[in-house]
């Protein structure tokens, strides 16, 4: 019921970790003989100023070839969906935004991988006044957009809005069949605090992201190599490691989707959650 992995594979330096220095194998597929789970988010930054990018079939194709069909992808759907203001606006809305057109798009373009994709995730970035004013007139927004989708596909929401995470919220989100993305990182609340509302609530699926805080400040630490820790967290891995467990001993699913950022190593970072989980995970 837990799948862990990390927020993208193609880091070099991972080499000895996830990777044979002397192997031709593709990177993904060596990727998936450690980890049953990863999150794509190259489809992601898709919103250009007259349109909007998709996948490249051949990419799908080739992601879908490198790993078993017991693996998950976490995939970012488009912020062509998910910016409220067009490309380089703060002004100008975006009228690709909650477009239930573009995700049939989307999705059309990722052809083979749509059955090994565990979670089609809907990221918003922190949403202003002038985006959304309250969170009653995001929900009917989203309300609206997600019945327009696929009932057959299981989907995540991640909202930068602290005050907006509380149990109606989660509440919110099972009535629509959802699972919540809980971010470690940027100006959201800790984890243990928002596992703890989720653990009271009667979902089924969870994502938790561990991402970090000072994306640039750690990239200049580590230099964009990423075999070491030099951010140590273990103090929060410990506390939601037993949270973790409990849910899953309730049945319920897990995606934990670690990056680099974090602590500076996502492979070492798992390698310790993992021990703090305590054999559930194996």
């Amino acid at each position: 019921m837990i799948y862990i992995g990390t927020c993208s594979w193609k880091y070099t330096s991972w080499e000895g970790m996830v990777y044979d220095s002397f192997s031709n194998e593709d990177l993904l597929a060596q990727y998936a003989k450690h980890y049953r789970s990863v999150e794509v988010d190259q489809w992601f930054w898709s919103l250009g100023k007259q349109s909007y990018g998709l996948p490249d079939p051949a990419t799908v194709l080739s992601y879908d070839q490198a790993t078993p069909e017991q693996f998950r992808f976490t995939i970012k759907c488009p912020n062509a969906l998910t910016l409220p203001f067009a490309y380089g606006s703060t002004e100008a809305m975006n009228p690709w935004f909650l477009d239930a057109e573009v995700f049939y798009r989307f999705l059309e373009r990722l052809g083979p991988l749509v059955s090994k994709v565990g979670l089609f995730m809907f990221q918003f970035a922190y949403l202003n006044q002038k985006a959304i004013h309250e969170r009653k007139v995001f929900e009917q927004k989203l309300q609206t957009f997600l019945g327009m989708l696929p009932d057959s596909l299981a989907y995540a929401v991640e909202i930068r809005n602290p005050n907006w995470i509380d149990s109606s919220w989660f509440e919110f989100l099972h009535t629509q069949k959802i699972a919540p993305v809980l971010l470690s990182g940027y100006w959201m609340e800790n984890p243990l605090t928002t596992l703890q509302l989720f653990e009271q609530s009667k979902g089924d699926t969870l994502c938790i992201r561990l991402h970090g805080d000072d994306r640039s400040g750690i990239e200049q630490e580590t230099g964009g190599i990423w075999n070491r820790i030099v951010k140590n967290k273990d103090d929060e891995l410990a506390s939601i490691a037993p949270k973790i467990v409990a849910l899953a001993k309730e049945g319920r699913v897990v995606y934990i989707n670690v990056n680099n950022h974090y602590e500076g190593s996502a492979p070492m970072t798992i390698e310790k959650l993992i021990a703090y989980l305590g054999g559930v995970y194996e």
